[in-house]
């Protein structure tokens, strides 16, 4: 789960993490309202939606008089802001940050991420703030300082010194300050089940502070129990409408751009459907995983989110049954379609327990659409084939 930058900076504010004053507004009025109370004499205006390079995309805008508070808050609430890190089709800014100006001297780069490989969080950082970090990577990758923290010793002030160092921090107040926040920051991430927290940029005032201009925050899904406080920051309007109400069936959905839609349980079986469907000459339009308990209802909610798709020229069905029998997925299949009109060939590959049972019950379906797979290839490639229309 994702938040927004204001959201990001209340949280920062538990923790004693710098950042600028600001406040949340959903109108331009309000954003005038709150340019007053915060003082100035330069305030930004920020869009809030849950992409990076907003600024890149005419989201963060500086303004040195009220009228251009005004002005500026007119002109970005309410656009569509596209940015590398959204569709082609944007996000619609419902929200903006009036936050105070500061007084920047140099700006960096920090983040903690998860290091899947070494199995621990990590810290990156950079002296290229307010650049997009993959072009910094791609072109001067040794501009990257990466420090890894084991969770069984925290953070020490040695990690803080390597990253101090490695920014080029030589002053010695500078350097605590720096230590101090990059161990804020780590414990705010692993208290709170964070996945991400990335700041860009960090900036160095005049007087040697370090504040966070900006503030990006993911969280594990699977640990909001843990944290309510986190789950109420939830902004379903930011999310996909089809990957929300696929969650509330228990089924993970994410879209794609093809034209084969994939309907499996498990996620590594979903990895391997669609890679084979590429490896065939298709390309799958969707990620769909229904778990292990799938019904009738579940299947044909999945029909339903998958058919939204126009793109969508064929189904491939691949259950492997484990948990749950494949005559059962079979039954589930055949009283979906007669609640949700699938009009597009659906090809079905059971396998596991009750295979056989589950082959008998889709030969005397008589479905005109229903077509049957032997193997994993063999229904990928028939997916394939229905969904040229061959």
């Amino acid at each position: 789960m994702n938040v927004h930058e204001y959201q990001a900076k209340q949280i920062f504010a538990k923790y004693g993490v710098p950042t600028p004053k600001g406040i949340m507004v959903e109108s331009v009025k309000d954003a005038v309202t709150a340019a007053e109370q915060l003082g100035g004499p330069v305030w930004v205006v920020k869009a809030q939606i849950h992409a990076g390079g907003r600024g890149l995309g005419g989201g963060v805008k500086l303004a040195k008089s009220l009228e251009e508070v005004e002005e500026l808050a007119n002109e970005i609430l309410g656009m569509t802001l596209v940015t590398h890190q959204t569709t082609a089709e944007g996000k619609l800014v419902q929200k903006l940050y009036i936050e105070d100006g500061a007084d920047i001297k140099d700006e960096f780069y920090l983040s903690v991420v998860l290091d899947r490989k070494l199995e621990m969080p990590l810290i990156m950082a950079s002296t290229e703030g307010g650049m997009n970090i993959e072009d910094v990577a791609e072109k001067t990758p040794e501009k990257i300082i990466t420090v890894p923290v084991d969770p069984s010793i925290g953070f020490q002030g040695f990690h803080g010194r390597e990253l101090a160092f490695g920014l080029g921090v030589t002053d010695k107040n500078e350097q605590k300050n720096i230590i101090s926040f990059a161990s804020k920051l780590y414990k705010l991430y692993m208290e709170n089940d964070a996945e991400l927290i990335e700041i860009n940029p960090l900036v160095r005032t005049g007087n040697g502070e370090f504040l966070a201009l900006d503030g990006k925050m993911g969280f594990d899904n699977s640990a909001l129990g843990r944290h309510p406080d986190i789950a109420a920051m939830r902004d379903l309007s930011e999310e996909d409408p089809d990957e929300v109400e696929a969650s509330k069936y228990g089924l993970s959905y994410v879209a794609l751009d093809g034209e084969i839609g994939c309907m499996v349980n498990g996620a590594g079986l979903a990895m391997g459907t669609m890679d084979t469907i590429n490896h065939m000459g298709g390309t799958p339009a969707n990620f769909l995983d229904v778990g292990g308990s799938a019904n009738a209802e579940t299947v044909a909610k999945g029909f339903e989110i998958i058919l939204k798709n126009p793109n969508v020229k064929a189904i491939f069905v691949n259950i492997f049954g484990g948990i749950v029998r494949c005559d059962r997925i079979a039954n589930g299949i055949i009283e979906a379609t007669k609640i949700t009109d699938v009009n597009v060939p659906v090809i079905v590959r059971l396998d596991g327990t009750n295979a056989p049972e589950a082959a008998e019950i889709l030969k005397n379906a008589n479905i005109a659409n229903l077509i049957v797979g032997n193997d994993l290839g063999d229904g990928a490639a028939k997916a394939v084939a229905a969904a040229k229309g061959e």
